[in-house]
């Protein structure tokens, strides 16, 4: 073999061992390490879905597939298209277990290969130019307190209208809590706080309600939630246009027994 075809070789050989190592240092997808879904018991009154305690898996109670989808991709439920009628019909309960400690953002990822692997979720997102919520920290300052504790896994939002309490509250979330509470209004609402920690709050607020009967005096008296927003968080809240991110479901089926 003459000195040309060595070499030849020799890259050759290089290449493979840089593609073969290439290969071997993409690392797995999340997942958890034990899965269990079933329906819901009928007639099941409330629910709930949160991290386990010390980041060690997921569970959800009586919750539907397309609540799921919205908290874990932080997308406010309007605004999945193309879902069948049992994706908010139907009420499943889920355990999922890890084998050791996760962040909260790992978890959420979990969840996400969860929905994929035992539900077929498969979907695009589609994105126009459309009425919008744009959130700021309001000129006269911010009024919610900065939380530094380590993660602790509970649910950050907690309580309804006309008073909600925050803990460790990061803006992703409370965004995604905005545009599911105002859903009388319909726009999503986008961060432009430039807030990266997490902050602890009450909102006092007045609920979106018909005017039937006698309100309580703390709903009748409560501000509408951008002025509560304002006055008590400094925060603003400004409608404008903006992108509006649609979540379209391709595919989507009921989870196998197990």
């Amino acid at each position: 073999m003459n000195l040309r075809w060595k070499s030849l070789v020799t890259v050759a050989m290089l290449l493979a061992v840089v593609s073969m190592a290439h290969g071997q240092s993409k690392p797995a997808p999340l997942s958890f390490d034990v899965v269990s879904i079933r329906p819901s018991d009928p007639g099941q009154m409330g629910g709930r879905i949160k991290a386990l305690p010390g980041g060690h898996g997921y569970t959800a109670q009586n919750i539907t597939v397309k609540l799921m989808i919205g908290l874990m991709y932080k997308v406010p439920m309007r605004q999945i298209k193309g879902d069948p009628a049992w994706l908010s019909e139907e009420h499943y309960d889920v355990e999922a277990r890890a084998d050791h400690p996760y962040s909260l953002d790992d978890l959420h990822t979990m969840f996400q290969s969860l929905l994929a692997d035992r539900f077929g979720l498969r979907f695009h997102k589609e994105t126009k130019d459309g009425p919008v919520f744009v959130l700021t920290v309001d000129p006269a300052g911010l009024k919610m307190k900065v939380d530094d504790s380590p993660q602790d896994y509970a649910i950050p939002m907690n309580g309804f209208a006309p008073r909600v309490v925050g803990k460790r509250v990061p803006m992703s979330y409370f965004c995604w809590w905005l545009g599911q509470t105002m859903q009388r209004d319909g726009r999503p609402v986008l961060d432009r706080t430039e807030l990266g920690g997490y902050y602890d709050f009450e909102l006092n607020f007045a609920p979106e309600l018909p005017a039937v009967g006698d309100l309580p005096p703390e709903m009748r008296d409560a501000p509408p939630i951008e002025q509560a927003l304002r006055e008590q968080l400094g925060l603003k809240l400004q409608a404008t246009k903006g992108p509006v991110d649609d979540f379209v479901i391709d595919k989507v089926e009921r989870p196998s027994a197990n």
